[in-house]
């Protein structure tokens, strides 16, 4: 059994909560809020043995095998370094930190700790991602060219709410335009070249950006996020031999189209899963520390730092610093 430790009860903390109970070998030990009231409603809710009102008194609870991290990511580079100075190995929510400074310091202090540490990036192992990423590896669209992916939608405008308040590290880029550079880098890995036109909020972060990633041999990604604005969700994978189109919401997949250019034709195929998808990411944390792993070959750590390097380097082009950096 796996006991897990969860930072945070907001929306995505309570669904990560919910995903635990498709796995048998899970147990919600504790959870640790600013308040009380709320650690124990949530500790209610879904069944945690424990309700902590405060981080640290989680991570020094010892049926805690493993932290979970889900709030904001300004608050992430803080409450992974409490966990890790605890001895407990994490799974922290995307985007990952801030900035690539953070992110080096606390895959370092895991790694001088010999403690498991992961990015949340859920997408990466849903199963219809997973069977994408085969269908690539197998050439069954020959040698990948272009990999395109949008992800916006129009949230009310809210200054302080987390995704227009610069103090939260809010924007579309570190929110969900994290996702279409994950599924870029997964297929092409780091850009050589990036190109972006983006506009700001009235906060003074970005709430749409468009990107052209460019890598050697003439491969692109083409990718766009937002918070103004609503497309498609989808994602392609293309070749000179085929394509995949990952059907919308490509970020939690449940069905893929694969098709040839030369035969003209395709074929839908279906993932199906019973759970809201976290799941599969908590599933690999579980294998991971059975298996003694310090990180994960489907998302290692240097992959979560290039990509926070590449956001990095976008943030600087249009001169987006956060006040907490």
């Amino acid at each position: 059994m796996i006991r897990w430790g969860i930072i945070s009860t907001g929306r995505i903390a309570s669904e990560f909560a919910e995903a635990l109970g498709h796995l048998p070998d899970a147990e919600i030990a504790a959870v640790g809020s600013r308040t009380i009231e709320s650690a124990r409603a949530f500790a209610e809710k879904h069944r945690a043995r424990a309700a902590y009102a405060s981080y640290e008194e989680l991570v020094a609870d010892p049926n805690v095998d493993v932290v979970y991290i889900g709030t904001p990511h300004s608050h992430h580079y803080d409450n992974m370094k409490l966990a890790l100075n605890a001895g407990k190995p994490v799974l922290c929510e995307k985007a990952f930190t801030v900035n690539a400074r953070q992110a080096a310091e606390v895959i370092a202090l895991a790694r001088q700790k010999k403690l498991f540490l992961m990015e949340g990036m859920w997408t990466r192992f849903i199963p219809a991602i997973v069977h994408a990423r085969k269908l690539v590896q197998e050439g069954a669209i020959g040698d990948p060219k272009l990999v395109t992916a949008e992800f916006a939608f129009a949230g009310d405008y809210a200054p302080q709410h987390r995704l227009w308040n610069p103090e939260l590290a809010g924007g579309s880029l570190l929110d969900v335009g994290v996702y279409v550079l994950a599924m870029a880098s997964m297929v092409f890995g780091r850009p050589q070249r990036v190109q972006t036109t983006v506009n700001m909020a009235p906060t003074g972060v970005d709430d749409r950006v468009g990107m052209l990633l460019s890598y050697t041999g003439g491969r692109m990604a083409v990718l766009a996020c937002g918070t103004t604005t609503y497309s498609k969700l989808e994602a392609g994978l293309s070749g000179d031999k085929g394509f995949i189109n990952i059907h919308a919401p490509f970020w939690k997949a449940s069905k893929l189209t694969v098709g040839t250019y030369y035969k003209q034709e395709s074929q839908t195929l279906d993932f199906p899963y019973p759970g809201n998808g976290l799941e599969f990411e908590a599933a690999e944390v579980h294998r991971c520390l059975n298996a003694g792993l310090l990180e994960s070959p489907s998302m290692p750590l240097d992959e979560t730092l290039a990509i926070m390097e590449t956001m990095d380097g976008i943030r600087a082009e249009w001169g987006l610093k956060y006040p907490n950096e």
